[in-house]
């Protein structure tokens, strides 16, 4: 188990230290998780923190700098998300015009016709991304003053999917490989703990939220609180009424804005 310390809020590190700390603990989990077998169950798998590499490191370079109050974390890429841009819910238009990522993204080594890589190419949009990062870019001037007391991720980076294409969630797959990829993303999550030492955790979603919990729980982590907002999506009736609102008030409830 990987214990951490009670979180004192010490003087915040060098930003520029805070960078290569996240990118090393990308670094781990994704070598961790392609360690994992999934073949005997799952026909594809996909891994964005290989093919996408670069841009993902790019997001943690810009927005990676110092400690951070609220931590957003989502379950697992989208299809047109993450899963082709390598930025957590990485909507295209966001992902190019409002984070400002343009590192190039290459392929994984086994790709599924009904899903290619096009990476900042691709013209499907991905509503949950979009819905979130519209809702931080409704309240904050720019992407640089969201990430100065906020940061987005994943819980896990690796996009499941049938022989069909149909996507397969992490809490869908067998307990033998849920289990092996729980307890190399509960790792990887406390060290995002450790290094943004935020105060809240806000799981987009109820699975997300478990996890949060799961680790604070497990690690004896003081003075970080777990909440959750209304995943935004669409296959949710609830996210298609005013998702952006209610996520909002969410938050204010919480009172983390």
């Amino acid at each position: 188990m990987f214990l951490i310390a009670p979180v004192q809020r010490p003087s915040p590190m060098p930003s520029n230290s805070t960078s290569k700390l996240m990118i090393a603990a990308a670094d781990a989990l994704r070598s961790g998780v392609g360690a994992i077998d999934f073949s005997e169950h799952v026909s594809w798998v996909y891994n964005p923190l290989d093919y996408a590499w670069e841009a993902h490191q790019q997001y943690l370079r810009k927005y990676a700098r110092g400690t951070r109050r609220v931590l957003f974390l989502g379950m697992n890429p989208g299809p047109w998300g993450m899963t082709q841009t390598g930025v957590p819910f990485g909507e295209i238009e966001a992902v190019r015009n409002w984070l400002r990522i343009d590192a190039p993204i290459a392929k994984p080594a086994k790709e599924h016709p009904k899903r290619l890589i096009e990476g900042l190419d691709c013209v499907r949009s991905e509503v949950s991304g979009r819905r979130l990062w519209g809702l931080f870019a409704q309240r904050f001037d720019s992407a640089k003053a969201f990430m100065g007391e906020h940061f987005v991720a994943n819980y896990c980076p690796l996009v499941f999917m049938e022989e069909s294409a149909r996507n397969i969630t992490p809490d869908k797959l067998p307990a033998s490989l849920r289990q092996p990829l729980e307890a190399v993303c509960d790792q990887h999550l406390a060290q995002l703990i450790s290094i943004l030492q935020p105060q809240w955790i806000i799981g987009v979603g109820a699975f997300a939220e478990k996890c949060a919990r799961r680790v604070i729980a497990a690690n004896a982590i003081l003075n970080v609180q777990a909440g959750r907002i209304l995943h935004p999506s669409p296959a949710s009736p609830a996210a298609n009424k005013d998702w952006s609102g209610t996520a909002g008030r969410q938050l204010e409830e919480l009172g983390i804005w």
